[in-house]
C-alpha cells in the first residue's frame, strides 16, 4: 500500500525527494499511512477542494478492500 501511495505522490509533486510516508500499525487493526510532502507541494497534493487527496484515498481504500485490510491515509501539515 505504501508503494502505491509513494508512486502516485512522487508523480505529481515538484520535489519527490521530500516525500515521506510513515506506516503505523494501530491496535484496532488499521494501518495508518502518514504522508509528508514539501510545503510547496501541499496545494498540488490537496487539489481544489481536496479532490486530489480524496481521489488518492479512494484508490487506497479500493486496494485495501481487495487485500482485506483497513488503511487510512493522513496528510501531515507542518
Amino acid at each position: 500500500m505504501k508503494t502505491l501511495v509513494e508512486y502516485i505522490i512522487t508523480s505529481i509533486v515538484d520535489y519527490p525527494d521530500k516525500v515521506s510516508i510513515e506506516e503505523i500499525k494501530e491496535e484496532n487493526g488499521f494501518t495508518r499511512l502518514i504522508l509528508t510532502v514539501a510545503p510547496e507541494d501541499m496545494g498540488r497534493v490537496i487539489g481544489k477542494q481536496g479532490r486530489i487527496i480524496n481521489a488518492i484515498r479512494d484508490l487506497v481504500k479500493v486496494k485495501a478492500i481487495i487485500k482485506k485490510e483497513k488503511v487510512l491515509l493522513t496528510l501531515k501539515e507542518d
